[in-house]
């Protein structure tokens, strides 16, 4: 029905109430963000910062086949050592049956070998043919031991899983990415600052750090300093250490920092 006033009937409180009702939604709005730390809105020289792990990586395949378990899941915390997927095995297990019965056959034969040059019934060429034998037996049964172990995917250190990129029976090459892998523990700061402000750094240097995701601020202290200056942004790249550890801090997280002098 058309929105107008009947003769005599001003709409204007109605015309008001349509008008304020989408702002006072709009503000009480629980999808808005959180405010920026107070560092990005009074210091115009605030400086960009973004929150690492200490260390991150991508487990990758180290052979040709077909996954048979993927146990890791997204956002799980991990131990080292702890299994994250098993490759289907059942060939790479079968060479490696056949390369230690190869070099339990060479090993036989070295010491048969042996025995006859005792007897002056072979010579010394023999028993060297022998012995070289037994040397790439050893080899090819430590290849195919290796190969086996690249049946297991486990963690290489204490963290959490920070992405899946494989699906349970696929088929897949060696190098093909399964998990990115981030660790547990306190957090690394990094952030660029002008190349002007290089004189003054230093290891040990605070800063205050304000994370937008948690509006907070917290105690940071350099760590590191770059040896090299970015000619073109002309920026020089540091790492910082948060000074303690924080559970509502997450890796990817960012802000901006402020140096103490």
């Amino acid at each position: 029905m058309p929105l107008y006033a009947k003769p005599g009937r001003p709409f204007g409180p109605w015309l008001w109430l349509a008008f304020m009702l989408p702002l006072t939604a709009q503000a009480e709005s629980p999808l808005s963000a959180p405010p920026m730390p107070s560092a990005a809105q009074d210091d115009p020289n605030a400086i960009r910062i973004l929150l690492a792990a200490e260390l991150e990586t991508t487990l990758s395949s180290q052979m040709n086949g077909t996954l048979g378990e993927l146990k890791g899941r997204l956002g799980q915390r991990v131990r080292k050592g702890a299994l994250l997927a098993r490759f289907d095995c059942r060939e790479g297990e079968a060479q490696a049956r056949v390369a230690r019965a190869e070099l339990q056959m060479a090993r036989q034969d070295l010491s048969a070998k042996k025995s006859l040059r005792k007897l002056d019934a072979v010579g010394d060429l023999e028993v060297a043919i022998a012995a070289t034998g037994v040397q790439r037996a050893e080899g090819a049964d430590a290849l195919a031991r290796t190969r086996s172990s690249y049946c297991d995917v486990k963690a290489p250190f204490d963290g959490r899983i920070a992405q899946v990129q494989a699906k349970p029976y696929q088929t897949m090459t060696a190098g093909t990415p399964l998990f990115d892998l981030v660790s547990d523990g306190p957090l690394k700061v990094r952030l660029n600052v002008p190349s002007r402000l290089l004189p003054g750094l230093k290891e040990g240097q605070a800063l205050e750090i304000g994370v937008l995701e948690t509006a907070k601020q917290y105690p940071a202290t350099v760590s590191r300093i770059n040896a090299r200056v970015d000619a073109v942004a002309q920026t020089v790249e540091l790492e910082a250490r948060l000074d303690d550890a924080y559970p509502e801090l997450v890796a990817g997280m960012s802000g901006v920092a402020r140096l103490i002098p």
